[in-house]
């Protein structure tokens, strides 16, 4: 069975869960998650989990994010984004350097308020359940991290920037809140996910490449800082196996082998301190 991570830059159209059905049956397997949805509009780089590495998933979903994205000012949809139903307009002119004065005041944390069309949860309901049976309900709000926001250009009233965001950031309410900002509307037009972590756009893999063979499956050294430890007995391997915690003095990650076959990844736990009052890091495994 495969095991490994594959980088996919999704295309414009389908949903995440298209393309982690077009990956399983690449490989032959129902064993394939995905870190970071990205909906039907947005493009780019696309994190899938095969076999093993779907256990993975809790490690990498902290990462930051980057995107270049464009909107229109002076229009809102329901969806937030162009291929929904439009709700305001409201026409003004803006200077290059008043929207760059908008984008700044969002740079750093701030509060912000979820999509209606989203998965997450309000009373054991997705929002997005919500709004296709026009349900009012309190939509929740979060804080966000804005690392980085700038103006790319701008052309035919469709204006680009490119971005680097804390996960849970929603690009769609991000242009909403700068729309606001102007005293004005602002709606997405185009959603292009450049860098996820580590993992960049340039490394991403088509399907139509993965179809015809062309890609490479990473392994856990390839992306994470680990030290390996090879076991050579039988004993330790079902110890290590079973998930046991462990008293090792490393802060990196550790990749256990036996018999050439990855058996567990082990990560800090947390810190207790011996009869001698020194501490001992605990591990368990991911």
């Amino acid at each position: 069975m495969n095991n490994g991570l594959l980088v996919v830059n999704k295309p414009k159209g389908m949903t995440s869960r298209d393309v982690v059905n077009k990956v399983c049956r690449k490989f032959n397997t129902k064993s394939v998650g995905h870190i970071g949805t990205l909906d039907p509009l947005a493009e780019g780089v696309l994190v899938c989990l095969i076999g093993k590495y779907t256990k993975l998933a809790n490690i990498l979903t902290n990462h930051d994010k980057e995107y270049i994205a464009s909107f229109k000012l002076g229009i809102l949809t329901d969806t937030l984004d162009i291929t929904g139903k439009v709700l305001k307009e409201c026409k003004k002119e803006f200077s290059k350097d008043e929207i760059t004065s908008a984008l700044n005041h969002f740079k750093g944390k701030y509060n912000q308020e979820v999509p209606i069309y989203s998965a997450v949860k309000v009373n054991g309901k997705k929002l997005y359940e919500y709004a296709r049976n026009n349900i009012d309900v309190k939509l929740p709000s979060k804080i966000v991290n804005i690392y980085d926001i700038e103006f790319i250009d701008i052309k035919d009233d469709i204006i680009t920037i490119k971005c680097r965001v804390s996960k849970g950031t929603y690009i769609r309410s991000l242009i909403r809140d700068i729309g606001a900002f102007l005293d004005t509307y602002a709606t997405m037009t185009s959603l292009v996910r450049t860098t996820l972590g580590n993992f960049n756009i340039d490394e991403a893999y088509t399907l139509e490449d993965i179809e015809n063979n062309n890609y490479k499956l990473l392994k856990l050294t390839d992306f994470l800082d680990v030290v390996t430890k090879k076991i050579d007995n039988e004993e330790d391997y079902k110890h290590i196996k079973n998930g046991n915690v462990m008293n090792i003095n490393t802060n990196n990650y550790i990749l256990f082998t036996y018999e050439d076959e990855d058996i567990a990844l082990y990560q800090q736990w947390q810190k207790e301190k011996s009869e001698k009052n020194k501490a001992v890091r605990n591990w368990r495994t991911t």
